[in-house]
């Protein structure tokens, strides 16, 4: 199949080339933003998706969450019975290489058409299918990073594509922007960056350790924040009312940006940005944020393939590349980690990721040598989502999937119209979302600590846009009718949170 696949896109190129002129090509960072103006917005209700593996059965389940109507096409048998126990959706096996499936499907029915199979020709011709069957907005996975460069000769707008798809770009540039970030788990600016949700480890000894919600506003400088989610083992929590924070609790805090540096400081936090990072793996992620980053920070790689250490020593000229076994400790304090800041692991192998981390905290813990240091950051690569939760329990500081960030970034696209996917909270199953209240809407009728259908769904509205200026919720705050909101949710409570907003 992947031969025929091959052998048809290198006839349609020449075709293609022969009936049209070129046309400029867009870098990654512009495709990954080429979605639909909100001007131009259009309502999504049934969306095929092409391919059931591990980005399309994970973007499966949070459609349907979601309410919307989805068919999917899969060929693998065993992935459509998998489909079937665990989706509410219509699901064919078939190869979406035959017109045949897409006629079953009810193609033309369809308002998005979502491939993300792991054959980068299929998920191509797919689009231009997509065309022809005039489903107005197709997105679409690749997994090389030749198709969305400067100088590309076929861009996304030559193939029909509304947004390219690169998960392994995603998860690096995710981890790009944590490791410059040593301060709290991870620190993410919202809304214009007005505001910031800062993530960090409730300890023994920390501040906020076995006090109530009610308490914090009384032991706090006379600035507003709020305390917006918690993971607490394998659970995610919304706080609410006499919630008492324990130690080992992750807990995110959403403050104006102006205020961040000051709750930063009085937490026990220092916002500096990291000075050493090393890296273990070096495939695609683990290479692609050395390059991200090489120039700004001290990178040491370590690659356990003696010919890849070599390719990546030429290929990266900014990073002291390794030759070693990083589940190795005498290899990682050899290869300098004791003086690391922040250690990734971004092998392929789901244990050796976690395991590494961990022996990394230990070695890591500058408590051992400067009792007024502090611990470096490790981030770890995980693609079972089952192992998301568990690594956030046993002291990884950060989890990422690359199936996870793709996710979030076609829920962003087609949330678009009534509802923005803002940040989807690290380590918890909960998301931040901006929306607008509207016309007699439940949400506007009193104020928040008045609302009881907030704590009964568990959702937070962390700020709101109000006299020209995003700032931070309270109990009296009162929405009013086109106000925007910063809401804070289960990812099992969209539904809800649309209705309350409608």
């Amino acid at each position: 199949n992947s031969r025929k696949c091959a052998w048809i896109f290198d006839h349609f190129l020449l075709w293609y080339f022969l009936s049209k002129n070129g046309s400029e090509s867009k870098d990654y960072s512009q495709l990954r933003n080429s979605s639909f103006p909100i001007n131009q917005c259009m309502e999504i209700s049934n969306i095929l998706i092409l391919g059931l593996g591990g980005v399309g059965l994970h973007l499966a389940k949070r459609l349907v969450q979601e309410g919307y109507n989805v068919t999917a096409i899969e060929a693998d048998h065993h992935l459509i019975q998998q489909a079937n126990e665990s989706l509410d959706a219509r699901c064919i096996e078939g190869n979406a290489m035959q017109i045949q499936f897409w006629r079953e499907a009810q193609a033309e029915k369809m308002d998005l058409m979502i491939a993300v199979t792991n054959v980068d020709t299929l998920n191509m011709i797919a689009s231009l299918i997509a065309d022809r069957f005039s489903i107005p907005k197709k997105i679409v996975r690749l997994r090389s990073r030749e198709f969305a460069e400067e100088e590309s000769i076929l861009t996304a707008q030559d193939l029909k594509i509304d947004l390219v798809i690169h998960p392994e770009e995603l998860v690096a540039q995710e981890m790009a922007q944590i490791i410059q970030r040593t301060a709290g788990n991870d620190v993410i600016e919202l809304a214009d960056s007005q505001v910031t949700v800062i993530a960090t480890r409730v300890y023994e000894t920390s501040t906020f350790a076995h006090k109530k919600l009610k308490e914090l506003s009384t032991i706090f400088p006379p600035f507003p924040f709020r305390l917006v989610s918690i993971a607490r083992g394998i659970r995610t929590l919304i706080p609410f009312g006499e919630m008492e924070l324990l130690p080992n609790d992750q807990v995110f805090l959403l403050v104006e940006t102006r205020f961040a540096n000051e709750l930063m400081e009085f937490v026990g936090m220092n916002r500096i940005n990291a000075q050493k990072l090393m890296i273990l793996g070096g495939g695609l992620i683990g290479e692609r944020v050395a390059e991200l980053i090489g120039e700004r920070v001290q990178v040491h790689l370590v690659e356990k393939s003696e010919q890849k250490a070599e390719y990546l020593a030429d290929q990266l000229p900014d990073t002291e590349v390794l030759f070693g076994d990083g589940t190795d400790a005498n290899v990682l304090v050899l290869a300098g980690l004791v003086e690391m800041d922040t250690f990734i692991a971004t092998t392929g192998d789901n244990e050796t990721n976690i395991i590494s981390c961990l022996l990394a905290k230990h070695l890591m813990n500058k408590q051992n040598r400067d009792p007024h240091g502090g611990e470096g950051k490790t981030i770890a690569l995980v693609d079972k989502e089952d192992y998301l939760v568990l690594a956030s329990t046993i002291g990884l500081d950060i989890a990422l999937n690359a199936k996870i960030s793709a996710a979030n970034e076609i829920l962003n696209f087609i949330r678009r119209q009534k509802m923005v996917c803002v940040a989807h909270l690290h380590g918890v199953d909960a998301e931040i979302l901006e929306l607008v209240a509207g016309h007699r809407s439940v949400i506007t009728k009193k104020p928040l600590h008045r609302l009881h259908v907030l704590q009964e769904h568990q959702i937070l509205i962390g700020a709101v846009m109000q006299e020209g200026r995003w700032q931070v919720a309270v109990g009296d705050t009162h929405l009013q009718e086109g106000e925007k909101a910063l809401v804070i949710c289960l990812s099992n409570s969209l539904q809800e949170v649309k209705k309350i907003f409608q």
